[in-house]
């Protein structure tokens, strides 16, 4: 095993399927993921090494949608150029049995909560700031029997255990969201590129 494989299971990707385990999906669920930030492709692998069989990957972002493909999205959905509630609606049937909300902002928490089938879950890892609501008709007037889980980052000897088996048995393989590596004289520019979000940046690796 590499250190770049190993480097990134301690927290992102930790965190992001610990998402998926939270919810939990289960084998067959159709899971919608809210955000393909680095968090958000991780919760999207994760929802593939649960079962998932059917993926939707939602951002505005063309490299994170390339690459939520890649990390095991069936289908992704631009919020920029679709209808995205509706379009959920069309792929799951009626709605999905997770939304995995990787954000943190009211209109992503609305949207994962609205595009649920009814005894759907909202699987949530966002960080919100402010006065976090929930809308009544989203809701279905506390009668869709809609469950709400939060997560944060598991850590410990035998959690890293099982994500470096993940990593060794081929099942994951975290490399391809390192995008840009730089030496420790570069730390600049790559803080740089990494604020500006710029050169389809995902994730910076920083080597002596």
């Amino acid at each position: 095993m590499t250190d770049e494989q190993a480097v990134l299971l301690a927290d992102i990707a930790s965190t992001g399927i610990s998402n998926a385990e939270a919810a939990p999906v289960r084998i067959g669920d159709a899971v919608v993921v809210f955000a393909q930030g680095l968090i958000g492709l991780c919760a999207t692998a994760g929802a593939r090494l649960m079962g998932a069989s059917l993926i939707i990957g939602i951002d505005g972002d063309d490299t994170r949608l390339a690459m939520a493909r890649r990390m095991g999205a069936n289908v992704v959905l631009d919020y920029r150029a679709v209808d995205v509630l509706a379009e959920i609606k069309r792929l799951t049937g009626g709605g999905a049995d997770v939304a995995i909300e990787a954000l943190g902002t009211q209109q992503t928490f609305e949207s994962a909560l609205r595009c649920l089938r009814p005894g759907g879950t909202l699987s949530s890892l966002g960080v919100y700031s402010g006065k976090l609501q929930m809308p009544y008709d989203a809701f279905s007037a506390g009668l869709g029997d809609h469950r709400i889980v939060t997560t944060l980052c598991p850590g410990g000897k035998e959690r890293m255990r099982r994500l470096l088996t993940l990593v060794q048995s081929g099942r994951l393989d975290p490399t391809p969201l390192i995008t840009h590596r730089f030496s420790l004289d570069e730390i600049p520019q790559a803080y740089q590129l990494f604020g500006e979000r710029s050169d389809g940046v995902l994730k910076v690796a920083i080597k002596p």
